[in-house]
């Protein structure tokens, strides 16, 4: 039997696509308890004692440290730290020395020029200024 051109294989009036297809009853799992109570976990107890340096230093990620020397201590509240490190070149294999400038708060302005210290990079306190100095590791020599 042929079929007729211009008709669609398209379900019957008033019949939904979708009622068309048997549906299938979705699967109820079943939520069992397994909390266990607080006091048996090995975590809860190691809890209060989270609150050491290590603990601060995980909340805000991972912040490098640079040691470097003062070189300008003329703003308020900001030295100018040079921070100098050898480096391989990689096309003539030998170690240069590079330099670079980073500007870090000194809230007390007890850093001098001259001083050793170890900075830590910070959120942006200004547009120039992401490290905050954090030791002096020694100071400079008075002549």
């Amino acid at each position: 039997m042929a079929t007729e051109k211009g008709k669609s294989k398209a379900p019957a009036k008033g019949v939904k696509a979708t009622q068309q297809k048997a549906e299938k009853p979705a699967a109820v799992k079943a939520v069992e308890p397994t909390a266990t109570p607080k006091e048996a976990t090995p975590a809860a107890k190691a809890a209060p004692a989270a609150t050491t340096d290590a603990g601060a230093a995980k909340a805000h990620g991972f912040r490098r440290k640079l040691v470097g020397r003062v070189v300008s201590d003329k703003m308020d509240k900001t030295v100018t730290v040079e921070v100098i490190r050898n480096a391989l070149d990689t096309v003539y294999r030998k170690y240069v020395r590079q330099r670079a400038r980073y500007k870090a708060h000194d809230e007390k302005n007890e850093f001098r020029a001259g001083d050793r210290v170890e900075i830590q990079e910070h959120r942006p306190l200004s547009r120039e200024k992401r490290w905050l100095v954090t030791r002096l590791v020694s100071r400079a020599v008075q002549e």
